[in-house]
């Protein structure tokens, strides 16, 4: 009789391990290297999320820029990118050595962003450290640029 109550008492509260341990590991979004997120552990992060394409010419312009940025960036200033287009692991991969990409591609959203997909290339949108969207930049950025909206949102907060 004890050895089917604590049966019946263990099963469940296992179970409900197994679930909290499976929600608390899934991934918002996932990067072309294999980096999985979520959005709440970017939190104290800026947050700088850059659409582009590849027959964007603009956006293939400002690729430099954001190697660099990704080079010279605070540690509280992430960055990625996502193509616009709906394109393969592959071609992502292509896309990344072909324009020298130094920065991380998110190639699997699973949980979206806080803002709508742009309507125009390049789109950089700019998140703050508590989430909320900062703003959206269109038109091709500088490193320089991007560091200077961080840091009159920085100066406004």
């Amino acid at each position: 009789m004890q050895k089917k109550w604590t049966i019946l008492v263990i099963a469940p509260i296992a179970a409900l391990v197994g679930v909290m341990f499976y929600v608390y590991n899934q991934s918002d979004f996932t990067t072309l290297d294999g980096e999985q997120h979520k959005h709440s552990d970017l939190r104290g992060q800026y947050v700088l999320v850059n659409y582009f394409a590849e027959w964007c010419a603009p956006c293939l312009k400002e690729v430099p820029e954001l190697s660099e940025l990704q080079r010279i960036k605070p540690d509280n200033v992430l960055l990625f990118a996502i193509s616009y287009d709906d394109v393969t692991d592959d071609k992502l991969r292509e896309l990344q050595i072909k324009y020298e990409m130094e920065f991380p591609l998110i190639n699997t959203i699973s949980e979206p962003f806080p803002f709508e997909r742009p309507q125009f290339l390049p789109a950089t949108y700019v998140l703050k450290p508590d989430g909320t969207v900062a703003g959206q930049l269109f038109g091709e950025q500088t490193a320089e640029s991007l560091l200077n909206v961080i840091a009159e949102i920085e100066g406004g907060s």
